[in-house]
């Protein structure tokens, strides 16, 4: 504790389920740091041993009740509330997916980041797609988590955050199956705190990501949390992911229908309308192809992704007709 300020009292949480050695080399990371008083391994419902590894490393580990309802929110509120129990006058918290290892230097860093300016809540940095070669939906998720350095309006699962910030704010949204971490900054900025991307590598994610369909299903995943977090925050002046909803519906149901609707009923020449898909990712490819590898590619699939968000966005909207509560939508 002699590089950073004697004040800080700093926290890892990891949450994870069958992650097998990616949870191994997790929770090494953390132990390797030197900076963290407490390790927390929050565990939903592994078979693989993950619970009993994590505390023959010393590790307070949470064992979720899974008669309720799983979500990714719900394990980092629960590792929070033992994290706070473990660590007297907690101060910082790192959250940490269980297939990510923290990159060395990384929690020095964001510490002393945070030290330097009080009104920052949440810092993450650069998190990496640890086998991007692997497949061309790794290399999308490496591209995706390349976000703009500086000022930010969101963070990912991986996030140093200050203790007190969070539990002003009243943690995680516990029932989101997706989108919680957006859903929390919104909440965060709007009591006044700033949401920060540091230049620095924070972290190696194993995504595994090596079929079409579970890039569908992530895909689809994310146009569920599109609609939800805009049903929760799309009054302005925040907008929260009303534009992404608005393009879904446009691009992936709105288009198609339309185009149907003119090809049976007044010419079945209006099918030519579709042209504007490879049009949109051809504009979609000039704009980025100075600056994102796998150019083409990465335009295909923003474009054909909107099919996938589509649909979860009707299954959010459907849920929420009906009055139920969504499954996780998993691609591992």
């Amino acid at each position: 504790m002699n590089t950073v300020a004697g004040n800080v009292r700093l926290a890892v949480v990891a949450i994870g389920r069958n992650e097998g050695d990616r949870l191994k080399v997790c929770l090494a990371s953390a132990l390797a740091s030197g900076l963290v008083q407490t390790v927390v391994y929050v565990d939903s419902g592994s078979t693989d041993g993950s619970a009993e590894f994590a505390r023959g490393l010393g590790c307070k580990v949470v064992d979720l009740d899974m008669s309720i309802p799983f979500t990714a929110a719900r394990a980092r509120n629960e590792g929070f509330a033992q994290a706070r129990e473990s660590l007297s006058g907690l101060t910082h918290v790192q959250f940490v997916d269980g297939d990510c290892e923290l990159v060395a230097g990384w929690l020095q860093a964001a510490v002393v980041f945070l030290g330097q300016h009080p009104e920052v809540a949440a810092v993450c940095g650069r998190r990496r797609e640890r086998n991007p070669q692997h497949s061309i939906y790794n290399q999308l998720c490496d591209i995706e988590w390349n976000t703009p350095v500086g000022l930010a309006r969101s963070c990912g699962g991986d996030v140093l955050l200050r203790a007190d910030a969070l539990l002003a704010v009243g943690g995680y949204q516990a029932s989101l199956i997706a989108g919680e971490e957006p859903e929390l900054c919104v909440r965060l900025r709007a009591a006044g705190w700033r949401i920060w991307r540091l230049d620095h590598e924070m972290t190696l994610h194993d995504a595994t990501m090596l079929r079409f369909g579970q890039w569908w299903s992530r895909s689809k995943r994310a146009g569920y949390a599109f609609a939800e977090g805009a049903a929760l925050h799309g009054a302005p002046p925040e907008r929260h992911w009303v534009r992404e909803s608005r393009s879904a519906w446009i691009w992936g149901i709105g288009i198609p229908v339309f185009v149907s609707v003119a090809a049976a009923c007044v010419t079945p020449w209006a099918v030519a309308l579709l042209l504007v898909y490879p049009l949109q990712v051809l504009r979609l490819y000039l704009r980025v192809r100075h600056s994102v590898p796998i150019a083409g590619w990465y335009a295909t699939f923003l474009v054909l992704g909107k099919v996938p968000e589509a649909v979860g966005q009707f299954k959010y909207w459907l849920n929420h007709a009906r009055g139920r509560r969504s499954e996780l939508i998993e691609y591992k």
